[in-house]
């Protein structure tokens, strides 16, 4: 993984770790003006390689949850991988922060474009906790380990996980 902020990094390889996903990237982006269009894509093409990777959904859980402790830290994810984008996003402590040069305020942006892209919804609450550095991080490992919930095959099912027959 290699994008050039260096915390957005750090995040993402521990979302390919706690996700237990080989995750290979190499990211350039308008960083001179901020990196918003950087950390907005990342969350598109991650996002659609999901969607892809995932095809008809057939035969996984569909939903996963975790919460996630980090110190002073508790950040709940929960996913549906149904279809249907959706972001509640809920890490009121981020807003207009930073952490050293990585403008919280792009968390949301990124998983928003992730969320769109891989078609799912996800929500992330902020249970207790004030440390930025910590929040972000917990929330980008809950997030993975519910998306390894979510993504599990499910030995009850071959079919595509819905009354509806299809998603």
């Amino acid at each position: 993984v290699r994008t050039p902020l260096p915390f957005f990094t750090h995040m993402l390889e521990a979302l390919a770790k706690h996700g237990a996903m080989a995750l290979e990237l190499d990211a350039e982006g308008d960083i001179e003006v901020d990196g918003h269009h950087t950390v907005e894509d990342t969350g598109l093409v991650l996002g659609a390689a999901l969607d892809q990777a995932l095809g008809d959904r057939a035969g996984i859980h569909r939903y996963g949850c975790f919460s996630l402790a980090m110190d002073e830290t508790l950040v709940d994810a929960a996913i549906d991988l149904g279809g249907r984008p959706y972001l509640v996003y809920d890490l009121p402590v981020l807003s207009g922060r930073w952490i050293g040069t990585f403008d919280c305020d792009l968390v949301k942006e990124f998983f928003g474009a992730l969320v769109v892209s891989a078609r799912m919804n996800l929500h992330l609450h902020l249970r207790a906790g004030g440390n930025c550095h910590h929040v972000v991080e917990a929330a980008f490992k809950a997030f993975a380990r519910a998306l390894r919930m979510a993504c599990r095959p499910d030995g009850s099912i071959t079919d595509v996980p819905s009354t509806k027959g299809s998603l």
